[in-house]
């Protein structure tokens, strides 16, 4: 059914330093699709406090939050959810009444995906990056059972420390290891950055690997998914990710979880 925004519409909206449309397309298809009276929008802000307070004077029912917001968001909010606590990273915000609790639906994302692409526990991996999308990561693999991984960080002080606390190792590059799993949580291979067209792990890594994972979802298929999916590995894809995160938000900003083929449609509108 066709929904026609009116004064009681409640609106969830985004906030990130590169808006795109994958999460307004797929929000405003399920509202639609499920005749919810609610409307979503994406925005970009250089002022987080200001567009934080804005959430809570306006009485936005739910924000998704990316990068570079998701560690400076945390000091805003009122409450915080045990996923956003683990991890010290947010990226779902939601406005009951003023109150504003955050959530992190990446954390619950990976988690479901290691777990229906039945990556084995006992595999080792390599993880690249070091900031709010990699604690969530990292965080799902060492809760999920990854003991045997190293975090792989240009950024010593970030990587090591994010290393320490959860019980891997930390390398400026990935060198001579060739783990079972290559994770990739860098904007490296996203679309219209400065390195678009490389990959996240050198070739020689990526042949040897079991498992290739890249959670940057613009494109679809990064060169490091490409090279993945010729070599006929398991592949988890960005675009999983997102999508997963997304419908764990819109639950929570609705309260109605739509069915699985409702989701998938949502999916396929969104990347259209």
């Amino acid at each position: 059914m066709q929904m026609h925004p009116n004064k009681d519409t409640q609106l969830c909206m985004s906030l990130s330093a590169r808006p795109g449309n994958f999460g307004l397309r797929f929000h405003n298809h399920l509202y639609e699709q499920l005749g919810l009276n609610f409307y979503y929008k994406a925005f970009s802000s250089q002022d987080l406090p200001g567009a934080i307070g804005g959430i809570r004077a306006l009485g936005v029912r739910g924000c998704g939050v990316s990068m570079p917001f998701k560690e400076a968001a945390i000091a805003l909010v009122d409450e915080l959810d045990p996923s956003v606590q683990a991890i010290d990273s947010l990226n779902t915000i939601v406005n009951t009444d003023g109150h504003l609790k955050a959530y992190n639906t990446d954390y619950i994302a990976i988690e479901q995906l290691l777990k229906t692409h039945a990556v084995p526990k006992d595999s080792t991996f390599g993880l690249r990056g070091s900031g709010g999308m990699a604690k969530a990561v990292a965080s799902a693999l060492r809760d999920g059972g990854y003991a045997h991984g190293v975090i792989v960080a240009r950024n010593e002080a970030a990587g090591r420390a994010l290393a320490q606390n959860l019980g891997y190792e930390w390398q400026a590059e990935l060198g001579e290891l060739r783990p079972q799993m290559l994770i990739n949580v860098t904007p490296i291979g996203m679309t219209g950055g400065p390195e678009a067209d490389a990959l996240a792990f050198d070739a020689e890594a990526v042949d040897a690997a079991e498992t290739v994972f890249d959670v940057v979802a613009i494109p679809a298929e990064t060169p490091l998914i490409v090279r993945g999916r010729a070599q006929g590995k398991r592949v988890i894809t960005g675009l999983e990710v997102i999508a997963i995160q997304a419908l764990e938000q819109f639950v929570l900003y609705t309260g109605v979880r739509p069915t699985s083929e409702q989701f998938e449609k949502a999916v396929a509108f969104a990347r259209s």
